[in-house]
């Protein structure tokens, strides 16, 4: 254990709004299970489940919008973030707090980022896939090993994750541990599935569509990066609350992107211009699907950022675990994707669907946006 750990948990405890000061954080962000070590710390109560909207940031800067095919006036999307820029960190469980964060006026601020090692980072991304593994594991890690269901909201799918009987470890601290990464490898494959759904006519707000967001080539290594910082933050003791984890994500998001070498304004500013009419186009309005026009179709858990054309810097594998011990983490634990009533693109509506079939819809997706780009070029 980091020996600062235990006063700087003390310091979160007790200053929970003066926390905002940014301090290091013990984050171990691409080491493999077996190089951790582990312990039972306090854990929160089981938290509601993170439903508020944090808006997604399209890919680009200055990006202008349209409404029913009618240009927004006076409209413009900065889109650009620093280390320093992110501010607090809200646990995302409320219609009046997603509000807040969609006209901007909140204290939580997110965009992108460019990182040396980690190519663009998208903070809404990583915000909602940390608050998800948080969630989960709340509400699994005194229930671990018992079969029980967790519902969840609607998305595309009637997404539920149903967890199955089976004898847990026998000490308290690898009982900590496994439900940390069991719930990590679970919010990473919501985070998977939420491309999917996009690309498929999932929409937040109905009406708008999110194709433009499908895939894009930040995302998913960004959630799977929350999943690591919210695994770095249970496993050392950060999440004995809600203020507390509020307190240390919000560090421990900056503390990440210094790690990965996030750059200046300018700096992504630049390679956003570089990367104009290649990865995205400037003279297209949100939420014109081929404003982006790089995506990245992988949905696995062991990945490296989408390259980015001249950097030199070696890029960071970011990783979850398959297993833990001699758990197989397939085998406790399954999201399950019931019919709903939006599923009509997908080619079988009427079937269930497990992150088994993740890589074939997405094969199907690139597939098809590349035949599309092929046979009209002009609109993409």
């Amino acid at each position: 254990m980091n020996p600062r750990t235990p006063l700087l948990i003390a310091w979160l405890l007790l200053t929970p709004f003066v926390a905002r000061a940014v301090i290091p954080l013990p984050l171990s962000l691409t080491q493999p299970p077996e190089h951790l070590s582990y312990q039972a710390w306090p854990v929160m109560s089981p938290l509601p489940a993170p439903e508020g909207l944090r808006p997604c940031c399209a890919f680009g800067y200055n990006l202008h919008a349209q409404l029913l095919g009618i240009a927004v006036p006076f409209y413009q999307l900065d889109n650009v973030m620093t280390p320093d820029s992110t501010g607090y960190h809200h646990y995302n469980d409320s219609l009046m707090r997603g509000l807040i964060n969609l006209m901007g006026i909140g204290d939580e601020h997110n965009g992108i980022i460019y990182t040396s090692h980690g190519g663009f980072i998208d903070t809404a991304h990583v915000r909602d896939s940390a608050d998800m593994t948080v969630y989960l594991f709340s509400q699994l890690q005194a229930r671990l090993g018992q079969t029980f269901r967790l519902q969840l909201s609607d998305e595309l799918a009637r997404r539920q994750i149903q967890f199955r009987a089976f004898t847990p470890p026998p000490s308290a601290k690898q009982r900590y541990a496994l439900s940390a990464w069991l719930a990590a490898r679970l919010a990473f494959q919501l985070a998977a599935w939420h491309e999917i759904a996009q690309w498929y006519g999932f929409e937040s707000v109905p009406g708008f569509p999110e194709g433009v967001s499908a895939f894009s080539p930040e995302d998913l290594y960004s959630n799977l990066l929350g999943t690591r910082i919210a695994v770095a933050l249970i496993l050392t003791g950060q999440t004995a609350s809600r203020e507390q984890y509020d307190s240390a994500m919000a560090q421990g998001l900056h503390e990440a992107l210094i790690q990965l070498g996030g750059q200046p304004a300018s700096a992504t500013r630049f390679h956003f211009d570089m990367l104009d009419g290649r990865w995205w186009n400037s003279r297209r309005r949100l939420p014109e699907k081929y404003l982006v026009r790089q995506r990245n179709y992988s949905v696995s858990d062991q990945r490296f950022p989408t390259p980015v054309p001249g950097e030199q810097a070696k890029p960071w594998r970011l990783s979850l675990p398959h297993r833990w011990q001699h758990y197989r983490l397939e085998q406790l634990a399954q999201l399950q994707l019931l019919p709903g009533k939006q599923m009509a693109r997908l080619a079988r509506p009427k079937l269930n669907y497990r992150a088994a079939d993740f890589p074939r819809l997405a094969s199907y997706a690139q597939r098809s946006d590349s035949a599309y780009c092929h046979a009209w070029p002009g609109r993409c």
